[in-house]
């Protein structure tokens, strides 16, 4: 079963994101973890870049690990659950190809960074989170700094969001043993979908949905926290 969630939000930007130039030493950060980190390792995405540089990570971190916010790693957000390392979710934001008016499903909001990220440079997204903390934080969160474009939602990702589909693009940011049926079913034709894929050792795997069926494109080992729910059974 799975609870749509309403949240008050306030007035954003097209993008959906927050507005404001933010503390002058964490823009700095931030414009130096897209350097070194991003572009340096070959995200060319003009969108994603710009996306990385404005959205606030510290502020999808817990408190005590603001200063490590633009660190070139995961961290954690609590309940085994993590942040993704800042290139991964630039990367797999890229491999989407995101246009203005895409509809992107993310499977496992968790702090809410990847959809925000995703927000700045699509139409919308519908995002679910099994954990119901941690999607209510999400939620919370992504309302107080403006995304009136994200739709969230407390539920088993394994079955996606029926009622939505078809999507142009679906990113999964935890791990099954294997893709689920239901996320390709719900792939709109020429639609992508980003997922790691396999347990302990995992590799990012971009499918696309033709007219013929599905196309599997490896693109670099990776390690993600297991997908729980249906996933596991």
């Amino acid at each position: 079963m799975v609870a749509l969630l309403t949240v008050s939000t306030v007035c954003c930007s097209t993008a959906g994101g927050p507005g404001g130039s933010g503390d002058d030493d964490r823009d700095a950060r931030r414009t130096a973890m897209v350097a070194t980190q991003i572009a340096a390792r070959g995200v060319s995405d003009a969108c994603v870049l710009k996306a990385m540089r404005e959205v606030p990570r510290e502020r999808f971190v817990p408190g005590p690990l603001e200063n490590d916010a633009y660190r070139d790693g995961p961290l954690s957000i609590g309940r085994g659950q993590t942040i993704s390392q800042p290139y991964i979710v630039a990367l797999m934001t890229a491999l989407t190809e995101p246009t203005p008016d895409m509809r992107v499903l993310e499977i496992g909001t968790g702090s809410g960074y990847q959809a925000a990220v995703l927000a700045e440079c699509v139409g919308a997204v519908y995002t679910i989170e099994i954990i119901p903390e941690l999607g209510r934080q999400a939620a919370e969160r992504l309302a107080e700094l403006g995304y009136e474009n994200i739709h969230p939602r407390v539920g088993d990702g394994y079955d996606g969001w029926p009622e939505e589909q078809p999507f142009d693009a679906i990113v999964v940011t935890a791990a099954p043993p294997e893709i689920p049926q239901p996320l390709l079913d719900q792939l709109a034709i020429g639609g992508r979908m980003v997922i790691p894929v396999g347990r302990g050792s995992q590799d990012l795997v971009v499918v696309t949905r033709t007219e013929d069926g599905y196309v599997d494109r490896f693109e670099t080992p990776v390690r993600f926290v297991p997908m729980t729910g249906k996933a596991e059974q």
